[in-house]
């Protein structure tokens, strides 16, 4: 039965057995070396819409800024002026009745009109939108000071042809001085940061092979010649069974200090269990077995949203002498056909990231003062309770992290929990009581308006949660996780989503949540995240979403 398969229809729900909670023991030590130095490779490249809206920014600041300090220039370089010295002449400007005078903004309109999408267009053409990360430093200076100036080239061309007299020279320096300067220094001070957050391994992107072993050699050989260093990290191979001269049916193996994983059966529970971002599979027409597990490895990917690349093995040892591959990712040139889930480091994704810091640095520091009253009361009415409850749960791809939210139950609630676990109105791994006897009164003030979950902001903030995104689970109820329940993990978890604008008090049943879910995943979008924040602020003052 296929992973699809097994996740049970909206209108017929059916249990389905869920996959081996632990690999061998062996694979899940040797990744749990590297677990910890994942983060996200969503901020890698910074999107090119994002640069075109930065550089337009950065240009109207400079225009306005130039018709601010021309005039104090234009008069610097009049008469005896200090801009006028002997000593330099080189600095030597014309009389500044030669220099043009500063007509009223509105007639001056038509310039920053031109130069901005000029400036642009000429950004576009010098390579200056190609990853900043990628580009050198020739390349980043040559676009950021080169595109202003053509630009300005440009305004003059149509100043001279058209005739237009009285325009200040000064104004037009200066717009294209302050542009060059301002595009140079945000680029730069985004290429620098990204190249510390590069080298700390924050970007890295963990990769498997899955291929028969007398090509496992060339395909570590190729990463290590060609693979960018803290980016792509080869974590290891999932073994294959093919047919070995002489012998029946086994799986591949390979003297290579790269390690064995396990076998290929096992793919599923590694990337929820694992954070994988990418798997490069390659089959063979004459390995026994390739399609079937080949067919195996495209669904498991595409159920967890996970990059596939399919490299035929007969292309990688063929050397071309005049045909070439289409198809090649730019940091790793194999000829291959790329699997990739939608919005998968799209620029959907990096604002979305925006959204959340935007939203969670607002929301804290507006409601600070709401803080200090819930602390205060709670220290009031429970002194020995702490102020804030340590939440340990598995975020996205499996990672863990400790959230935190305000303390509404007694200091024994966790110890209590098995005994009351009869009680449990919720069907599968969640534990939820209606009338939980565990929650204190203030506790229960708190749960209805949702103010429980404010220090949450801190974790979106801080990257391990989103503002919209599937609820988290623990470690406990991740191990009762059908397999079809884990794609959650594929995901940033969130504060809320849809189950708490529907009503997550009324939700009984775990399937029915774990639906509503995929349901965000499969449909996700800005507008999406968006309105689902506004409904929640509604359904937190209703009260209706605890």
């Amino acid at each position: 039965m296929s992973i699809s398969q097994a996740a049970p229809p909206l209108d017929a729900p059916r249990p389905v057995d869920s996959v081996l909670q632990g690999v061998v023991t062996s694979p899940a030590d040797a990744l749990e070396r590297w677990e910890s130095a994942v983060q996200s490779s969503y901020g890698y490249t910074v999107p090119r819409r994002l640069l075109w809206l930065l550089d337009f920014v950065v240009q109207a600041v400079a225009v306005l800024a130039a018709r601010e300090i021309a005039p104090a220039i234009q008069s610097l370089a009049a008469g005896g002026g200090p801009l006028r010295s002997h000593w330099l002449p080189w600095l030597a400007l014309p009389d500044a009745s030669t220099l043009g005078v500063f007509r009223p903004f509105s007639e001056l309109l038509w310039i920053p009109l031109v130069m901005v999408p000029s400036t642009l267009l000429f950004m576009q053409l010098l390579g200056g939108y190609r990853p900043l990360l990628e580009q050198s430093r020739t390349r980043l200076l040559v676009s950021s000071v080169g595109a202003p100036f053509l630009a300005l080239s440009l305004v003059t061309v149509l100043v001279t042809s058209l005739r237009i007299e009285r325009t200040s020279r000064v104004f037009l320096y200066s717009t294209m001085a302050l542009a060059a300067l301002g595009i140079i220094a945000y680029r730069v001070a985004i290429r620098e940061y990204k190249r510390y957050r590069l080298g700390g391994g924050y970007y890295a992107r963990n990769m498997i092979l899955i291929a028969p072993s007398t090509a496992l050699p060339r395909l570590q050989d190729h990463f290590a010649r060609t693979g960018q260093e803290g980016l792509n990290r080869l974590r290891g191979y999932l073994a294959v069974p093919e047919v070995r001269a002489g012998a029946g049916l086994e799986l591949a193996g390979s003297e290579l200090p790269l390690p064995c994983l396990g076998p290929v059966s096992t793919l599923g529970d590694l990337l929820v269990h694992r954070p994988v971002h990418e798997i490069v599979a390659v089959p063979s027409a004459g390995s026994a077995g390739s399609e079937g597990w080949l067919t195996q490895v495209i669904e498991q990917c595409d159920f967890f949203r996970v990059t596939l690349r399919v490299v035929p093995k007969e292309l990688l040892y063929w050397h071309t002498k005049d045909v070439c591959v289409a198809m090649r990712a730019a940091s790793l040139p194999l000829p291959e056909i790329v699997l990739r889930p939608r919005h998968f480091d799209s620029d959907a994704v990096f604002v979305k990231r925006l959204f959340d810091i935007a939203l969670s640095l607002s929301l804290l520091l507006l409601l600070a003062p709401v803080f200090l009253i819930i602390a205060a009361a709670i220290k009031l009415t429970t002194p020995k309770l702490p102020v804030f409850y340590p939440w340990r749960v598995v975020g996205y791809k499996g990672r863990l992290f400790t959230g935190y939210k305000f303390t509404t139950m007694s200091a024994d609630a966790d110890d209590r929990k098995a005994a009351l676990m009869h009680l449990n109105e919720m069907s599968g791994p969640v534990f939820k009581i209606k009338n939980d006897p565990r929650i204190t009164s203030l506790g229960k003030f708190l749960r209805r308006f949702s103010l429980n979950e404010l220090p949450q902001l801190w974790s979106v903030l801080k990257g391990d949660m989103s503002m919209v995104g599937p609820r988290p689970a623990s470690p406990t109820e991740l191990k009762r996780y059908e397999l079809w329940h884990k794609r959650k993990l594929c995901v940033q978890p969130g504060i809320t989503c849809l189950w708490q604008i529907r009503g997550r008090n009324k939700i009984s049943n775990f399937d029915d949540w774990v639906r509503m879910d995929f349901e965000y995943i499969d449909n996700w979008s800005l507008w999406l995240d968006c309105r689902i924040v506004m409904r929640t602020v509604c359904a937190v003052i209703k009260g209706t979403g605890s």
